[in-house]
């Protein structure tokens, strides 16, 4: 079941989430934290119990710190806190709440797939909520030749999470989990985004560099042009970004730093924004890139090639 986002919702605000939550389902918040602000918070809501409460809280003795609680039957439980708070007065954010990762794990207190609601409140403007269902558990393969439209993702384990990583400005990301290579995922792969992109659309890629490695490639691309091309290549120590359009090569990005390592697992998420792509590798925001390819539903491919073996590859 798609669900439309919402964009820049009045404070208080309260959605409806169609379908409840389930296991692999991802909510994307894009927002501002006030200057001002001494607290904001992001709730899931039972009816009149809170599965999540997300509370970041600003001033006093105490500093900056995020709070996460439940309330059931109008009775809060025991208070989790994580200090300092990553989202800093006036900064941009995403926050991303998906079944398994890290800034912080909230272990479910009340079922999940209970939650009806999500509300927002305190000092924040927020730009867009958004929603992306899991895609079906056992991945389809497709050669580089030809694809097919299936949907992938992997189990994630049944506990609430949210992450923060900075990009040009501050959000949360995905922490990356063991890594298990898969046969699933021959290389070179490609694989259809179904309904293609849009923002708050997250696509997020696990592997291992394969040793020795010249580097790998990741295009999110269309049938006519290349949306984003990510190349890191280890011998030039750097990471490439460029888009390809109208049968020809635009000017690269290199600036950013590298952060994949011959041998080392990694997760790399591609966060779909209005503006620009988020790439956040290992629970860390590296690079953001301004959108060149403006159709985002025509951007509907995922290719990877390269010296990488895969391990996952969410749409």
């Amino acid at each position: 079941m798609h669900q439309q986002s919402y964009y820049t919702p009045k404070i208080p605000f309260t959605g409806t989430i169609k379908g409840g939550l389930r296991e692999g389902k991802t909510i994307t918040v894009t927002g501002r934290v006030l200057p001002g602000a001494e607290r904001f918070n992001v709730d899931f809501q039972c009816g009149s119990d809170v599965a999540l409460h997300f509370n970041p809280r600003y001033g006093g003795f105490g500093g900056s710190y995020v709070v996460c609680n439940t309330r059931q039957g109008s009775s809060w439980g025991r208070e989790e806190r994580t200090q300092p708070s990553p989202l800093p007065l006036g900064a941009n954010f995403t926050l991303i709440v998906v079944n398994g990762a890290h800034f912080m794990e909230y272990k479910h207190r009340i079922s999940a797939s209970s939650v009806g609601n999500i509300f927002v409140n305190g000092g924040v403007e927020i730009q867009s909520i958004a929603f992306q269902n899991p895609a079906l558990s056992h991945p389809n393969p497709v050669s580089a030749q030809s694809y097919r439209g299936r949907n992938k993702s992997r189990s994630n384990k049944a506990a609430c999470a949210a992450a923060f990583a900075p990009p040009s400005f501050s959000s949360f990301t995905m922490a990356p989990p063991p890594y298990s290579p898969s046969p699933s995922y021959i290389v070179p792969y490609k694989t259809v985004i179904q309904g293609g992109l849009y923002p708050g659309k997250t696509i997020t890629i696990q592997g291992i560099p394969i040793q020795p490695a010249n580097g790998f490639i990741i295009n999110l691309r269309s049938n006519s042009g290349i949306a984003i091309h990510f190349n890191p290549r280890f011998k030039e120590n750097t990471v490439v970004r460029n888009s390809h359009m109208d049968n020809k090569w635009g000017s690269e990005e290199r600036s950013g730093g590298m952060p994949f390592h011959c041998g080392q697992p990694f997760t790399v998420a591609f966060v779909c924004d209005t503006q620009c792509f988020r790439i956040i590798v290992n629970s860390i925001q590296m690079f953001t890139y301004n959108h060149r390819h403006l159709s985002h539903q025509q951007t509907d491919i995922v290719e990877v090639t390269g010296d990488v073996s895969l391990s996952s590859v969410q749409v």
